[in-house]
């Protein structure tokens, strides 16, 4: 009588933690009982879609062809605050998207820091923007920048990285350094950051469980940041609301995954793709920036001095959403 009941707490428990782990279907835009597809997608070589915004000048008609690569929690419709003036004096097209599982495109269930590259390339090739075009990523949308400079370097007129993701397992970088800038995080984001990378199979249930806390992020805003966020929530709030209407799993905690998981490469194992001086990569890093640590970007640019770093004093982590500071790293980008 013991063990048939000990078995059947076993197999209970067994299901219960089986379906605290096990993510949910995602919801696909476009599918029934899904959220609908309002924006323009193409639908790339493996079936899946990229949802888009075009903004600017016509493509057919720029000098300059600008992918804008959104962080982590945002969308396409994140917008550059950027004058009109400057888009039309310089011929700017800028091309914005919903990265796999955000927004309106679709998920990827092998999504990895290659396959942001490749995605970024068919994008550029469905909408026939030219065999070479400019990048910008802001914070964790500075992976699929590392990524593209590695896998598609050949694709790139130039790239700037703004106040840029950093991994903490990174291959070819000094462990002193990292661990010094990983203990500077909440306990919160440590765990949080070594599950992904350690137990991705777990992380579901990390994000999802209520008994520690998670994912503090907000908590390490600046006082520049601070005043960032303030003037932006004056602003009309554009798609917010669809920025994980597929599920948190697919959009969030992918990301994550992704970007904390096994790299094939390291930041100093890339070598310069503008070896003629006929493009540029930038860093840009607050100073203040209690998210991403100064120290790690400005290692890259010691170890890399092709790129061009730009270290701003009394920055935080969104200064990219200040006008004067925005329009400065796209003249520095296209011009320089």
């Amino acid at each position: 009588m013991v063990i048939p009941i000990a078995v059947s707490l076993v197999v209970i428990l067994i299901g219960l933690a089986y379906k605290a782990v096990k993510p949910p279907p995602p919801k696909i835009c476009g599918s029934v009982g899904g959220p609908e597809v309002a924006s323009p997608r193409v639908k790339l070589s493996d079936g899946r879609h990229l949802a888009y915004r075009e903004f600017g000048v016509p493509k057919e008609e720029a000098r300059y062809k600008i992918i804008v690569i959104h962080g982590y929690d945002s969308s396409k419709d994140t917008s550059l605050p950027v004058s009109q003036e400057l888009v039309e004096d310089l011929g700017i097209y800028f091309l914005h998207f919903d990265r796999a599982g955000y927004g309106e495109s679709d998920p990827h269930s092998l999504r990895s820091v290659k396959s942001e590259a490749y995605d970024i390339q068919e994008l550029a090739d469905k909408l026939e923007i030219g065999h070479k075009f400019y990048i910008i990523g802001m914070s964790m949308g500075g992976y699929p920048v590392w990524s593209c400079l590695k896998y598609i370097p050949h694709r790139l007129s130039g790239a700037a990285l703004v106040a840029p993701f950093i991994s903490y397992w990174w291959p070819s970088y000094p462990e002193n350094l990292l661990r010094e800038a990983f203990l500077m995080l909440p306990h919160s984001d440590q765990w949080t950051f070594r599950v992904s990378h350690y137990a991705p199979w777990l992380f579901y249930w990390w994000m999802t469980q209520k008994w520690f806390p998670s994912l503090t992020l907000t908590n390490l805003l600046s006082p520049d940041d601070i005043e960032i966020v303030k003037s932006l929530s004056e602003l009309q709030n554009t798609g917010q609301e669809r920025i994980t209407q597929q599920g948190e799993y697919e959009s969030l905690h992918r990301d994550i995954m992704s970007a904390f998981g096994k790299w094939e490469f390291g930041p100093t194992d890339i070598t310069n793709p503008f070896p003629d001086n006929n493009g540029s990569v930038h860093i840009w890093q607050g100073f203040e920036d209690r998210i991403i640590p100064y120290t790690l970007n400005r290692y890259i640019s010691h170890k890399l001095p092709w790129i061009r770093y730009h270290e701003l004093p009394h920055a935080g982590h969104l200064f990219l959403f200040k006008k004067n500071e925005c329009e400065s790293i796209i003249r520095a980008l296209v011009l320089t």
